[in-house]
């Protein structure tokens, strides 16, 4: 590693909402083998800010069956650490902060379409994403969404949007805010897994939300503020986020932060093909160490 650039740092970030899968497992293998490649450090962040979802015994499982497959970290809520707390749920007023920033720029605004009235506006089905494209319904006047030619944008300055009148509220709580994306702009980036991407901001994602009525910060929002405050070099993660890399990107630019590099890793699949999710219980982790797999078979999937 050059010895002028900064300390890897990379990180394992899971959400205690259900028992972790076979594809955890290999993610955050990868994340672990990426951290010891490069002579640094893992930090494990609890995502628990789901407050209806996330129960304590599944942090308790997480924990354990990460070290199950010898995966150690150096940082994280069960050990501590300089950039502390290390569980999302503690940190609201870094998240509150961000807000702030956010609204005093004019670059977020609220809006009262629930994630209903949005996925049935869409003119297109997201696909895999988790968000649907938005329509703009509640976008302030004069910032109707514009398909303009798209302007290529690789640098980690700051983008500039079109200025958008600064909401007076105080606190965020009772409404969804999003973040107003510059339309027509490309985000770019060059993953170190799956090489170099382009999404166009207004098309392949809209305005995204980044706090929700029921006054939580949204993962899009919480995830990059962590990844700055925590110094993270490096997000190793599944590709089904790509789209959220773009948004972050946005995000990190807008907050002056710096952004991280990324590393999506190959999505594992059930016998249908479809991409493993929580409700795959049979291929939970704590499923297949009582039927006898070992770390390594977890791992390698033999």
């Amino acid at each position: 590693m050059n010895p002028r650039s900064p300390a890897y740092r990379g990180r394992l970030a899971p959400s205690p909402t259900g028992l972790l899968h076979l594809g955890h497992a290999r993610t955050f293998w990868t994340a672990a083998e990426r951290a010891a490649q490069h002579d640094g450090q893992l930090i494990l962040r609890n995502e628990d800010l789901d407050f209806q979802r996330c129960r304590p015994e599944f942090v308790h499982a997480m924990l354990g069956d990460l070290r199950w497959l010898g995966i150690e970290w150096a940082e994280g809520p069960d050990c501590g650490g300089v950039f502390g707390p290390y569980s999302q749920s503690e940190r609201r007023g870094h998240y509150l902060e961000a807000w702030e920033k956010l609204r005093d720029r004019g670059l977020i605004y609220p809006c009262t379409c629930s994630r209903k009235d949005v996925a049935q506006a869409a003119s297109a089905p997201n696909d895999s994403d988790d968000e649907a494209v938005y329509s703009g319904k509640c976008r302030p006047q004069g910032k109707e969404r514009s398909f303009a030619p798209p302007g290529r944008v690789e640098d980690p300055a700051p983008h500039k949007h079109p200025e958008a009148a600064v909401a007076t509220c105080s606190e965020p709580r009772g409404t969804n805010w999003r973040f107003l994306v510059p339309d027509g702009e490309e985000v770019c980036f060059t993953d170190l897994h799956l090489g170099p991407q382009r999404m166009t901001a207004g098309r392949d994602f809209g305005d995204f939300i980044v706090w929700r009525r029921d006054d939580v910060p949204a993962y899009q929002l919480a995830v990059v503020v962590d990844d700055a405050a925590m110094r993270i070099t490096e997000v190793v993660r599944g590709a089904d986020l790509l789209k959220s890399t773009a948004r972050q990107i946005l995000l990190f630019r807008a907050l002056g932060l710096p952004t991280p590099g990324y590393y999506h890793c190959d999505l594992v699949r059930d016998e249908a093909g479809v991409r493993l999710a929580k409700r795959h219980d049979s291929l939970s982790i704590r499923k297949l160490r009582e039927m006898g797999w070992t770390p390594k078979a977890v791992v390698s999937g033999q």
